[in-house]
């Protein structure tokens, strides 16, 4: 029988368990995907504390995960354009990509590209379209400078990324261990921590024009602080913050599309952005993958192999 990752209640870490399921089968519209890679985010830590219950109540026992690549290897009633053995990248929507084989409705899938290691397709989705969000809503252009709370971590190291591409000089909040990354992407590294806005106004004196906060604590105050302009301003993470000032809050739904996916699968594919895998652990260590996860110093993703 095929291992998945469980838990029968909220809590903390210690609920998770790898256990035996019966075989999943792909009903129509469905394929059934042996998962190579799977990522983990941190909003799969907080459902699982029970923080979302009012709005995503769990199911117990509950499964977790929403990012995947892997083999297709069964199709469901009409499937048409996808066949038993391709390489796919995609996501679901029911808490269940950290196992071994997972369903997945065939519209949420996309090619994996060679060029596309296992581990980064598998960590692509959640992070990646949540980036594309943000950048996105704060509206990064030409002759713009932006800077990115957390921009390292899983999220702000591709949203520092797509900024660049945009055309915008990018300034990167992050410790001193990442600066050298960062510089290596073009971004301007600027150390976080006390005194973070005197550094940030000698980054960028002629002004800062969005801010993009991936890290919450503070960051949206920050930004208001530096004179951007709250339509210019989005947090993926500080949700009270933005309904107390008002500023963005665009984030994952906000483009959970295929289409999406497909496009930084291709720059991903091209050598055009690059996805840091900060460690990667088998399924039956995913509670050590999360006491990573959750100690917020990593750069990039963590990702599971099953």
């Amino acid at each position: 029988m095929p291992l998945a990752v469980q838990f029968e209640k909220y809590g903390d870490i210690d609920v998770l368990e790898v256990r035996e399921v019966p075989t999943p089968r792909p009903g129509p519209g469905e394929v059934l995907v042996r998962v190579r890679a799977a990522g983990l985010n941190p909003g799969e830590n907080a459902i699982r504390l029970g923080a979302f219950h009012d709005t995503w109540p769990a199911t117990f026992p509950s499964g977790q995960g929403s990012d995947l690549a892997g083999r297709v290897e069964e199709l469901g009633a009409n499937v048409s354009n996808w066949s038993v053995g391709d390489e796919v990248i995609g996501w679901v929507d029911t808490r269940a990509s950290h196992a071994e084989l997972v369903v997945v409705p065939a519209e949420q899938l996309v090619r994996r590209d060679p060029a596309v290691p296992w581990e980064v397709g598998g960590a692509l989705f959640v992070a990646g379209t949540t980036a594309h969000a943000a950048v996105r809503a704060v509206g990064a252009g030409q002759g713009d400078t932006i800077v990115v709370a957390g921009a390292a971590g899983g999220v702000g190291s591709l949203a520092v990324q797509l900024a660049r591409r945009a055309g915008a000089t990018v300034i990167g909040l992050a410790s001193e261990p990442n600066h050298a990354w960062l510089a290596d992407h073009g971004v301007v590294a600027v150390t976080h921590g006390d005194g973070v806005a005197d550094r940030v106004r000698a980054a960028a004196p002629g002004g800062v024009d969005a801010f993009v906060d991936t890290f919450g604590g503070g960051y949206v105050d920050l930004a208001l602080g530096l004179g951007v302009a709250k339509d210019r301003v989005n947090t993926i993470i500080d949700f009270a913050a933005a309904a107390r000032t008002g500023v963005r809050s665009a984030g994952n739904m906000d483009a959970a599309s295929a289409e999406v996916l497909e496009d930084l699968a291709k720059l991903v594919a091209a050598g055009e952005l690059d996805v840091p895998i900060a460690a990667s652990y088998p399924l039956t260590e995913v509670r050590a993958a999360y006491r990573q996860l959750m100690q917020r110093r990593t750069r990039g993703k963590i990702v599971l192999l099953p």
